[in-house]
């Protein structure tokens, strides 16, 4: 084979990769689940109100400001600890539509009875 017709096969192989490639990639992307950061301060969690949709997975990326707190929802099955300087991830598909209380479970303070947060699922 002349080296014409050589640097053309390796150019049509080098294509094939990175087209290849770049579509494993695009899908990857579009499966990723949406990343929701949510942060916990004596007494409150931030944003306080998230909206959902159901069926959709989403990661709930969790902080603390301060101390440890607990993320805490019975009916979303979600039971966590956040610990300050320290990521948490719950990964979440909502199956039901409705409004759900999440509360902090790990006792933080005289406020601590008031901090909850509201997820809403379409």
């Amino acid at each position: 084979m002349d080296s014409m017709k050589w640097k053309s096969v390796m150019s049509a192989v080098v294509l094939g990769m990175t087209l290849i490639s770049v579509g494993s990639t695009q899908r990857a992307r579009a499966q990723e689940p949406r990343v929701i950061e949510i942060t916990a301060k004596r007494y409150a969690f931030a944003p306080d109100t998230i909206t959902l949709k159901k069926g959709e997975t989403v990661k709930l990326r969790l902080h603390s400001e301060d101390v440890t707190h607990g993320f805490f929802s019975r009916q979303l099955k979600i039971d966590e600890t956040v610990e300050p300087g320290k990521t948490a991830e719950v990964t979440l598909t909502p199956q039901t539509a409705g409004i759900f209380k999440t509360i902090c479970d790990h006792f933080c303070g005289a406020g601590h009875g008031n901090m909850a947060m509201t997820i809403v699922v379409e």
